[in-house]
């Protein structure tokens, strides 16, 4: 029992530490979402602050509306990335533990 309750205390402490890793690499990773034909470009990182916004210079000028529905577009874009990548290396630190289906980390 006493090397059973060490062993779970070891995957634990080593879980922790594979989380805090796994969520500095998230905020460093750079995404870039895109609308019109990436004539909008919106790079994100990993904590969904935005650090570059390019915009085509064919689009300024025109159309005021449909460039910010582009920027809206290549936002939203950029979000969903950053979820999917977040969500698939989460998935990687919890794929070993056995968690059931539907469980999510961080807890």
């Amino acid at each position: 029992m006493k090397g059973g309750l060490a062993d779970l205390m070891k995957k634990a402490q080593e879980l922790q530490s594979n989380l805090q890793k796994t969520q500095q690499e998230l905020e460093a990773l750079e995404v870039i979402g895109e609308s019109g034909g990436g004539m909008v470009k919106i790079t994100m990182n990993g904590r969904h602050d935005v650090r570059r916004v390019s915009i085509d210079t064919t689009l300024l000028g025109n159309d005021k509306e449909m460039l910010e529905d582009l920027v809206a577009t290549a936002i939203n874009d950029s979000i969903r990335k950053v979820e999917k990548l977040s969500k698939e290396k989460m998935s990687d630190v919890a794929g070993g533990l056995g968690l059931p289906a539907g469980f999510k980390l961080p807890f």
